[in-house]
Order: C-alpha cells, then structure tokens, then sequence
C-alpha cells in the first residue's frame, strides 16, 4: 500500500532520498598517521595535517580506500579505478584547513543499488548514486561554557564515506529499512560499526513533497539524523510542514534544516548551498587515485558471504522461513551463532529456540550474543539432550532459564536438580491410573463423546509427575487406557 500525507487540498506523495555518511573502520585517518579511537580526551589524536598546520602535505590511507571499495562492492555498485579529489571549500571553526577534502565530480564508486524488505513482505530496489570519500570535520562543544565554544579535533580527518541514495524511497519505512539494510551491510563488510548513537553513521535526510504525477518540488536536507527511528520521524514531520507551507500558498525554500526528537519538528538551519558556493577544484597536494584492477578483484573475491545470500542459503540448507531467516541474519554475530547450534541438528528446531527462548533468556537477563553466558556448543548440548528423550520440551525451557543464570552446563544442571525425564512404563502407567481415578466424572465425559478432555489428562498426568514425563510415552499410555 502506496505512503500519502493528507492535506486540506487532498494527498500528497513523499519522495526521500538520503546521504549517509559512514565513518571507515582504520586504525589511522584519511590523510594522516593520527589515531582514530573514539572516546579519547579532547585533541589527544590529531596530526599537523588534520590540524591544518602550513605546508603539511596529505598522504592517502590505502586501508580506508580498500574499505570504501568493499563498501561499493557490497552495494553492487561500479568501481571507478581512476577517482580524484577535490577542495571543497567553506569556513567553519572545527574545520581548520578552512576546506574539506573530498570527492565531487570522479568518485570512488559510482551507481549501485540496495534492496530493502518492507513489513508487508515486499522488497524494493534502492539506487545509489554514489560514494565517495571525504575526510570528517572536528567538533565543537558548546556546552563546557556560558561563554565560550571549544574545539576537538579527535574526528577531523577521519575517513567517511558518503553514500548517496536515488530519490528512490516514497515513506518513512522505506527509508528506516534503507539506513537499516545499509548498516547491516557495512557491519557484515566490516567496513564501519554502524554504531549512530557514536556518530560513526548518521544521515542526512532530503525530503520534497508533490502532488501524483508532477515532477519533483523543491527539496529541504535535514542534516545528521543519528538513529533509525530519528530518520523516519524526520521525514514524516518535514513532509508535513512543506504541505503546510504548499496549502497556504507559499513557497518551500531549498535550505538545511534540524530535526528537534524532543518537538517532533524540523527547525531552519541555514539556506542550502550549491556546488558552486564551494568553490571545488582538485586538490593540488593530492594526485588523481588510480586503482588496480586485479586488486580490486582481489577485494572483491575475499568479501564475506552478505547478509541477502546468507539469507537464501539458510532457507535452502536449513528449510527454515524467510522471516525466520532474516531474523538470525540480521547481524553476523547472530547468523554465527545460529549456524554453529544449527549444524548437525533440526535447522527449524533450532531456529525456534534461538529466536525465541534463547532471546527471551538475553533479554530477561541483561545479556547481548556477544558476551551470553550460554554458548552455542550449550546451547546445542540441550537441543540434544532434549532430541535423545533426556529431558522434554518443558524442561529444557526451565534448563535454559538456570543456564542464563548460572552459564552451568545443561548436564549439570540436570542430573543435580534430578529432572531426567520418566520413560519407565510403570512409572507412566501408575500416574496414568492415579489421574484416571481421581477424576471419574471428567472420564465419564471423555467416553460420552467430550475428546477434547484428552488434553486434561495429559496435563494432569504431566503435573503427577512433576512435568518429567516423556509427552509421547505419556500420550500412548493414556490412549490404551481409554480404550
């Protein structure tokens, strides 16, 4: 179902695209030696280049280009073996080159494509423009004093990716499931943390509104959106003030705005500047990049199995659901984690526990998959134990509940607590008589024609014997005696 904003003149149709800067994974910046550790004292990592001291001269990071060339790879995207970079020139106080060295008109990486998932189950095709490099700027901290703005030059330098999308996404779904399909791919590459709440990913949000049919309106960015949810309550709230602003005649105005989460509102930040305010031109310090293509191939033929062939592959290796594929392959700790308990065992089995009550345990107790106090060779363990008759289903619920806790191997805890499950057919028989005699009234009704009673039985056979009763031995007991 097509996303519409209802105006007083009738609806309006939202088109979004987005640029996500991406910041890379390298223990150096762009153009320098400096460190790029995150949360390290103010101006303890910055270099006489990212300072903008004279005549200090830019030397390209060879890692930071090998990741923007996974990010484009991973994107499907075309790689340009000759880019350039350029000067884009603007005065601001955490920038103290008084320009910022990035990509303009030669990229690194040119048109690609995304496909995201919607909730109603449907995929769409997302085009990337682009992405290109640039270095980042510093920060500046306007909270330390009531008088005073101070500067960390920590993050200037550092190596972003820009990754340009098509005007492609129609509503605010669309374009959280494209900032969320993009995180998961540079995770899964290995190429950013995707970490937005750090700002190592964070976008800027371009949305324009029109009436079905007519060509593009004039579009407002609203700049360093820093989490999922912040991009699609952005969109939403941009859109709505421009049909506002539309409906009452006036004019939208193409300028960068902010997005207050606390007001639910986008406020002006300053009117948006073209290419030419910037005044780009080829850096002189720098030659045009020229790349090898054997290289780049070699990139490419050691790329990580991505998270849509990853997602085919347990359907068809583990006969499990989409959905429940897309689940376990949302990062690549969990897909690790699945597969490694999937291996050898029940693939839809065993996708029901970790979904589910394996996650239930991690939320319960604080816990994320990275640092779990139930491994997967545990929890594979219990899946056994539970496959060869040791325990059943309810027990193994309460098993793993004690392994979340304790991190006890499921033997232990088993053999300590005495919850080895009952396949003694005498045992099973007695309870079986015990229930039956206990209850006459509700036996008279089962054979009067009540069969649903059957379940009540099992139940109370169950609860006779503490819930350590095997179901199917219990099931076949119960059935001969009723006759």
């Amino acid at each position: 179902m097509s996303y519409v904003l209802e105006g007083s003149t009738g609806p309006w149709e939202v088109v979004i695209g987005l640029e996500v800067h991406a910041q890379v994974i390298s223990h150096s910046k762009l153009f320098s030696g400096a460190a790029t550790d995150f949360g390290s004292e103010p101006n303890t990592q910055v270099s006489f280049v990212d300072a903008g001291f004279p005549g200090m001269l830019p030397v390209i990071n060879r890692e930071c280009v090998a990741q923007a060339v996974r990010t484009g790879l991973g994107l499907n995207a075309h790689i340009n073996l000759v880019s350039r970079f350029d000067r884009k020139n603007y005065f601001y106080a955490d920038l103290p080159t008084g320009y910022q060295i990035s990509q303009y008109e030669h990229p690194i990486v040119g048109a690609g494509k995304v496909e995201i998932e919607l909730s109603d189950g449907s995929v769409k095709e997302i085009g990337v423009t682009r992405l290109h490099m640039e270095q980042d700027a510093g920060k500046s901290l306007h909270d330390q004093s009531p008088s005073k703005s101070y500067i960390d030059l920590n993050r200037a330098g550092v190596c972003l990716m820009e990754i340009v999308s098509e005007p492609d996404m129609r509503s605010p779904e669309e374009a959280g499931a494209y900032v969320r399909k993009l995180r998961q791919l540079v995770r899964y590459l290995g190429t950013c943390d995707g970490n937005m709440e750090e700002g190592s990913m964070r976008a800027d949000v371009n949305v324009s509104v029109r009436k079905h049919g007519e060509p593009f309106r004039t579009r407002c960015e609203v700049k360093n959106v820093n989490s999922i949810r912040f991009v699609q309550q952005a969109v939403e709230a941009e859109a709505k003030r421009q049909i506002a602003v539309w409906e009452d005649g006036g004019t939208v105005m193409q300028e960068t705005r902010l997005y207050d989460p606390s007001r639910g509102e986008t406020r002006s930040m300053r009117s948006k500047e073209d290419a030419h305010d910037y005044r780009y031109f080829p850096d002189p310090d720098l030659l045009p990049l020229v790349l090898d293509e054997d290289w780049a191939e070699d990139l490419r033929s050691r790329l990580p199995e991505l998270p849509d062939a990853k997602r085919a592959r347990f359907m068809a290796e583990y006969g499990i659901p989409f959905y429940d594929a897309g689940v376990l392959v949302a990062e690549q700790v969990i897909a690790d984690f699945y597969e490694t308990v999937a291996r050898g065992r029940d693939g839809k089995l065993t996708s029901n526990w970790v979904i589910g009550d394996f996650f239930a345990g991690l939320n319960r107790t604080g816990h994320t998959i990275e640092n779990s106090p139930v491994s997967a060779a545990s929890l594979g363990k219990l899946l056994d134990l539970m496959a060869d008759s040791t325990i059943n289903g309810k027990i193994a619920k309460e098993v793993l509940e004690i392994m979340m806790d304790t991190g006890d191997d499921p033997g232990s805890i088993i053999d300590a607590r005495g919850l080895r499950q009952v396949t003694d057919s005498g045992a099973i028989d007695a309870a079986v008589d015990a229930v039956l005699a206990a209850n006459p009234d509700k036996l008279a009704e089962y054979k009067s024609g009540k069969e649903k009673l059957f379940g009540f039985f099992v139940g109370q056979i169950m609860k006779q014997m503490a819930g350590k009763g095997n179901p199917a031995l219990v099931n076949e007991a119960l059935k001969k005696k009723l006759g």
